[in-house]
């Protein structure tokens, strides 16, 4: 295994073709194999568009050949950062922004314009990885596409058809009966199309959806984030304010103290509307939740009897009526990546990594038992929180070869919380190396593409890292501060945990 290392070390010499998915050397051969599998069915969707679009590809989620969903194409974009030269995930959201936000017909119709409004999260994820100043300048500041969409978001054109889509706008701004603000939505607009929201309350009609606030204030804190990287103080604080104002709304109007959880709330009282699904952890993944409240929500994704357990993250608690165990029916209780994905960002922002260190590792080793075991040998749509299968939808098994966003397990999972890629942050040229504890070695990654010139080959074998660069950065292992020019390197990191 020493012979890879050497070979790693060597690779920027050796001629890799840079922007490629990079490649990952690790003692665990099956996340490895699914890790390429996941790269192999995303080329597959790697899509030419249609003459007359905003684009000239862009990824395809494997639904409709003709349409494409926003929240698909945003949490696409999460994984195809680590190749983004050859796999045109944020390249896709200028065929949302196009008819979403500027009016523009296109060829590509947008099968949903109401999705959920990811895309100032989806923008600043990239910045921080890339760090690509002219997009950012263009996005934020030419076109200010984000404050538009944020804008339309909040007073939604409820009731009208726009040519690029096939679909109406069902989204509602309305105030509860006691003078919550807040969103109605339908299930398929949400995303989460059959979810048991709403029983007892009116149905889908009949809340306000806690979900869509929270985006609304990571939007908001995304937007004020970019300013910030742009130095423009006076537009970020106006951002933070339009932010804490939102986190306030959803935390007087949307916490329920007695089961110490995030609700949709009924639009005639304000009353919580008490069904436990993955939506309730937007508010940790928007950073609103306080302190003090934190580790009450966070229990919840502890306890395998609601949404922990060797299969975590199912869309439905576990102890709810509605509960699907033999399939999780879709959104019945079916584990998906992106809102898993949601999930472990909100324990990230609240400093519990080795949580969700074990449930990303639960959740991929999942995926690759049902990989093994069910043919096709394939990612799936979503997942069976109850056995390593499939799930399903109105009984019929749900779709193959998903690389579309299912790929952030085999990805995004692996990479940043197996072998413990934690941050890239080409912005400020560093890159977070924290091998979870009780990780396996040696481990490697060859090949990763950060921002436009950095070219990085990371290896270890728990003792020594070493190190090839094209560009200055610091690399920080396990706590401890490594500042490197362009070459190789080779680092004694016997002392580097807390140290």
């Amino acid at each position: 295994m020493k012979q890879i290392g050497l070979v790693l070390i060597l690779v920027g010499a050796v001629g890799v073709v840079w922007g490629r998915p990079p490649r990952v050397v690790h003692p665990n051969g099956a996340f490895v194999a699914l890790y390429e599998e996941a790269w192999r069915e995303a080329r597959a969707r790697t899509l030419e568009a249609p003459a007359g679009s905003p684009v000239a590809r862009y990824m395809d989620e494997h639904v409709y050949d003709d349409q494409i969903w926003i929240w698909d194409s945003c949490f696409m974009a999460q994984f195809t950062k680590y190749a983004a030269a050859d796999y045109p995930g944020i390249e896709t959201l200028e065929a949302l922004y196009a008819p979403v936000v500027e009016g523009r017909e296109t060829p590509l119709k947008v099968h949903l314009l109401d999705n959920p409004p990811l895309f100032a999260w989806c923008e600043w994820l990239h910045w921080q990885f890339h760090g690509d100043r002219a997009r950012l300048e263009e996005v934020l500041l030419e076109r200010q596409l984000l404050q538009r969409h944020f804008a339309w978001f909040a007073a939604p054109p409820t009731g009208r058809r726009y040519a690029s889509s096939p679909n109406p706008v069902r989204l509602r701004a309305v105030r509860a009966g006691n003078g919550a603000r807040g969103f109605v939505w339908p299930g398929t607009a949400s995303g989460m199309d059959n979810t048991p929201r709403g029983r007892g309350c009116g149905g889908y009609e009949g809340i306000l959806w806690v979900d869509a606030m929270a985006q609304q204030a990571l939007s908001a804190r995304s937007i004020a984030r970019l300013y910030r990287a742009l130095g423009r103080e006076a537009d970020a604080a106006a951002w933070e304010k339009v932010y804490a104002d939102l986190g306030a709304e959803i935390n007087r109007f949307y916490w329920d103290e007695r089961d110490g959880f995030y609700y949709d709330i009924a639009l005639a009282d304000g009353a919580p509307c008490r069904v436990k699904t993955i939506a309730s952890f937007w508010p940790l993944a928007a950073g609103v939740v306080p302190r003090e409240r934190a580790q009450r929500v966070i229990a919840h994704l502890r306890n395998g009897a609601e949404f922990g357990g060797q299969r975590p993250f199912p869309s439905v608690s576990r102890d709810d009526p509605d509960f699907h165990a033999a399939t999780g029916e879709y959104w019945r209780g079916g584990i998906w990546l992106p809102t898993a994905y949601m999930a472990l960002q909100g324990l990230k922002e609240y400093g519990e990594t080795a949580l969700a260190d074990a449930l990303a590792r639960r959740l991929l080793e999942q995926m690759v038992r049902t990989y093994q075991a069910v043919e096709p040998a394939t990612i799936w749509e979503c997942y069976a929180p109850e056995a390593d299968a499939p799930s399903t939808e109105y009984g019929r098994r749900v779709r193959p070869e998903f690389c579309g966003w299912s790929a952030l397990g085999p990805i995004n999972l692996f990479l940043e919380h197996v072998v413990g890629l934690r941050e890239v942050n080409a912005p400020e040229a560093r890159v977070v190396w924290e091998p979870p504890d009780g990780a396996v070695f040696p481990m490697g990654i060859e090949g990763l593409a950060v921002g436009q010139a950095q070219r990085l080959t990371l290896w270890s074998d728990g003792r020594q890292v070493r190190v090839h660069c094209t560009q200055p950065f610091t690399l920080r292992y396990n706590g401890r501060d490594f500042a490197l020019m362009p070459g190789e390197h080779v680092l004694d990191v016997t002392r580097a945990r807390g140290e």
